[in-house]
């Protein structure tokens, strides 16, 4: 019997969790042809509520097309470039021979190199001129979206994941402005941008003097609720013929933080330790999460064993709820030294995706497994 509980995955159909109200956001965004910045840490679902908005969208309009484009490996231009395009004619071909058409109608003057993988699953493009050697602007790959919109008389969705990334790019500004120039004439388009540092987003999205500053709505998403956890979870026992009690539902979800991720997680391990047919108990709750945390222990410890020990002192702080970093009392307790060293301590955690900026200047962990550990493994 397959596990009810899904994670490190896209949740489709009855493993997606709520998320009603962004879900019928994102549609009518989508629908309206409105540009979406979304914000969450890791593991909190981005792509999964995406894929469902794009196949709601499907759905109800037969005149569109979806494009998703993981930058998450493209550490310069001509990378993104590449998996922009590969990405934008894939979404608009159905078979090898329509997206080699596609190519050389497009982008013909790119001497474009075509293949195939050796399954013949896959295909992809790359570029027979080199970015640097031709000095080449390729102004067709920014407008291709538009291009095949016009030509097929579609509408065309482009969702981006990891799009901070291009904060790394060479000259990330000039880019940035590239992008903008071409995407906000897009008549027919509508772009999705997301992505897991909301500090390099924000930077982004919302800096007055930066291109991309109020290119369009800025969703940020929460943690799903306890309330919606719980009877979630308990569908999903009694989907196979298992139960849980309410209250325990509730549990797994304050145990982890109502993190999407670890929620699923847990409530997986909890699954497989109650027996067929039968009833979860209190003892099997904190037997797996006992079990969870012991196994992610050994990746805890990589972590803090690559940190400074103000660096751990810091998260100590953040884990225990501190708020105010600089009084002497916390500066002495979780020995960081002078009031100075704080937003070094902050900018160098922030970095490592180890903690996350609320609004309003709160500080969180992100990961509340590795949280629990530092209290009360670490400690």
């Amino acid at each position: 019997m397959e596990t009810p509980f899904l994670y490190g995955r896209i949740a489709e159909n009855e493993n997606f969790t709520d998320r009603d109200s962004e879900v019928e956001f994102l549609v009518r965004n989508f629908e309206s042809l409105i540009n979406t910045i979304i914000i969450s840490p890791r593991r909190w679902g981005k792509t999964s509520l995406v894929n469902k908005a794009a196949r709601i969208l499907r759905e109800k309009e037969a005149d569109v097309l979806i494009c998703q484009v993981d930058i998450f490996n493209c550490r310069t231009e001509e990378e993104f470039y590449t998996a922009f395009a590969n990405a934008v004619l894939r979404s608009a071909a159905t078979a090898w021979e329509e997206f080699v058409r596609g190519v050389k109608k497009y982008l013909g003057q790119l001497a474009p190199i075509v293949s195939m993988s050796d399954e013949g699953q896959t295909y992809e493009f790359s570029f027979g001129l080199s970015f640097k050697d031709a000095n080449l602007s390729y102004d067709e790959i920014l407008d291709l979206p538009q291009t095949i919109a016009n030509d097929k008389g579609k509408k065309v969705i482009v969702c981006i994941d990891e799009f901070q990334n291009i904060n790394e790019y060479g000259d990330s500004p000039a880019f940035q402005r590239k992008l903008r120039a071409h995407w906000q004439k897009h008549s027919s388009v509508a772009y999705c941008l997301y992505g897991s540092k909301r500090h390099m987003l924000l930077d982004i999205f919302n800096s007055y003097n930066m291109p991309f500053y109020k290119f369009g709505d800025i969703l940020f998403l929460q943690k799903i609720k306890k309330e919606e956890w719980i009877p979630f979870i308990s569908r999903r026992f009694a989907d196979t013929g298992k139960r849980i009690a309410p209250e325990l539902s509730g549990l797994i979800a304050d145990k982890m933080r109502n993190h999407p991720y670890y929620t699923q997680q847990l409530s997986q391990q909890v699954w497989l330790r109650t027996p067929p047919d039968a009833e979860c108990t209190l003892a099997i709750v904190e037997e797996a999460f006992r079990a969870l945390i012991d196994q992610l222990s050994l990746l805890f410890a990589n972590i803090v064993d690559a940190l400074t020990p103000r660096q751990i002192g810091f998260l100590l702080a953040v884990a225990d709820g501190v708020t105010n970093f600089s009084s002497r009392e916390v500066l002495e307790r979780y020995k960081l030294g002078t009031s100075s060293n704080i937003k070094n301590l902050r900018n160098a955690t922030l970095e490592k995706d180890l903690i996350d900026l609320l609004p309003g200047g709160r500080i969180e962990m992100q990961d509340p497994a590795f949280e629990y550990w530092l209290k009360h493994v670490y400690r």
